[in-house]
């Protein structure tokens, strides 16, 4: 079973508002003691709350319904009913909420910030509200409201600043793991990334950035064929897109294409994004061949060759990101 989970449905209830109360003040020594009946408390709320520590939605998978509490009853002396307790939700950053029809009402991008998704009901106001001079003795209190409830859906997209992207055995997952401390699945098959990977990246002089290799892209994933959505929604977070193209390719220009295609399919504000196209596998590569697939390329878009295996070109291709980044 995989550990990385990035999609799961909640049943939500915020906890009812408590009954006001409806109390007379009966003491031996208050000669016509009236009324004094408190106020409910209101019912928890259910807030989602952001954790920089969790990067996936796994603790919440087999979670199918989250209540919280109940107000407590308000009561003689005017005392008014505890809250009910909120319940949290915590979530990795990144985590979008959606209601049953899709809207997205939530969205949690820092360590710590919350969102109340259902509010609690609100407590019943006790009779000592409802006293006037035509009615000074009143019997009755409000009832609380009831809470909020219904589904939510919860997905993460990863936050990252560099998204890795080409087709399967681009080599992602070798990049990854030559650059970070990352340890991804690396086989010679197509979809060997079922799950996307985090990695922190040095830099000189102790500065990093994050790199997210995400599972490899077919023509027609905007469609929902391969793995289509469940993966390119990822991509919508990272800051600048790297393409990677391998030097065995066929048609390297075509490839980078067939790639920008897919993207502009899915979500047509992803072209928005700044990029960089590079040459993986540059150790297969001599001058001349190198040459001649930069002319494939236009002026402005000459990709970078690397080698992850050899080192080639590494450092060239973190100044060139790190450039973008903060350029």
């Amino acid at each position: 079973m995989s550990n990385f989970v990035d999609y799961v449905k909640i049943h939500c209830t915020s906890g009812h508002g408590g009954a006001g109360s409806a109390h007379l003040n009966r003491e031996k020594y208050v000669p016509k003691g009236g009324p004094d009946g408190g106020d409910g408390g209101r019912g928890g709320h259910v807030i989602l709350k952001g954790n920089s520590h969790e990067w996936t939605l796994l603790p919440l998978r087999y979670t199918r319904h989250i209540k919280a509490e109940r107000g407590k009853n308000g009561s003689k002396n005017q005392l008014t009913g505890a809250y009910g307790e909120d319940v949290y939700i915590e979530v990795p950053l990144g985590t979008i909420a959606k209601n049953e029809e899709g809207e997205i009402v939530a969205e949690i991008m820092e360590h710590g910030q919350e969102i109340i998704l259902k509010h609690g009901g609100k407590g019943g106001k006790g009779n000592e509200h409802f006293k006037s001079s035509t009615n000074q003795t009143p019997r009755y209190a409000q009832p609380g409201l009831p809470g909020e409830e219904g589904y939510i859906t919860f997905e993460l997209k990863l936050l990252a600043d560099v998204g890795l992207v080409g087709f399967p055995n681009a080599g992602k997952s070798t990049l990854l793991a030559a650059v970070s401390a990352a340890k991804p699945k690396i086989a010679n098959y197509a979809f060997t990334t079922l799950t996307p990977n985090l990695g922190i990246v040095d830099y000189r002089n102790y500065k990093s950035f994050v790199m997210a290799d995400i599972p490899g892209i077919i023509e027609g994933a905007a469609e929902g064929k391969g793995l289509g959505h469940r993966f390119l929604r990822h991509i919508e977070r990272n800051s600048i897109l790297l393409f990677l193209i391998p030097a065995d390719s066929e048609s390297h220009f075509e490839e980078f294409k067939i790639l920008e295609n897919e993207l502009k399919e899915y979500n047509p504000e992803l072209l928005d994004k700044d990029f960089l196209i590079s040459i993986s596998k540059a150790d297969l590569l001599d001058d001349e061949l190198k040459t001649e697939i930069s002319k494939e390329f236009p002026e402005n878009r000459q990709p970078i060759f690397f080698s992850a295996v050899t080192q080639e070109g590494i450092m060239e291709l973190k100044d060139a990101i790190w450039k973008r980044l903060h350029g």
